[in-house]
């Protein structure tokens, strides 16, 4: 009883570890958004960090759809990068389940 226990938590350390080591690496994953017309793009990484905006200058003579733009975008691009995040998170956690009885509807 006492070595499954063991193993249970030894597999939840590994786990923990995995997913840190998974954070680590999202800050590295990039995600460009660009408008419909690609006259705006913003890259962001998949921890939602933006990292770089582009504008051309044509979207500066008007302020009110230059923020319409990066409202747009920027939120097409986030939930990309959350939609990454989340799988991944949920994948190393999936895999790093001990098998606990009666618990495995959960994976």
């Amino acid at each position: 009883m006492f070595g499954d226990m063991m193993g249970m938590m030894n597999k939840i350390k590994e786990t923990q570890q995995k997913v840190e080591e998974t954070k680590e690496r999202l800050k590295t994953v990039s995600i460009e958004e660009k408008s419909t017309d690609g006259l705006l793009s913003v890259t962001i990484t998949a921890t939602r960090e933006i990292k770089n905006i582009n504008i051309a200058d044509e979207l500066l003579e008007d302020k009110e759809q230059l923020e319409d733009y990066l409202v747009l975008t920027l939120n097409k691009a986030i939930a990309k990068a959350s939609d990454i995040h989340e799988k991944e998170l949920a994948a190393v956690a999936k895999d790093g389940m001990p098998d606990i009885p009666g618990m495995d509807m959960l994976k």
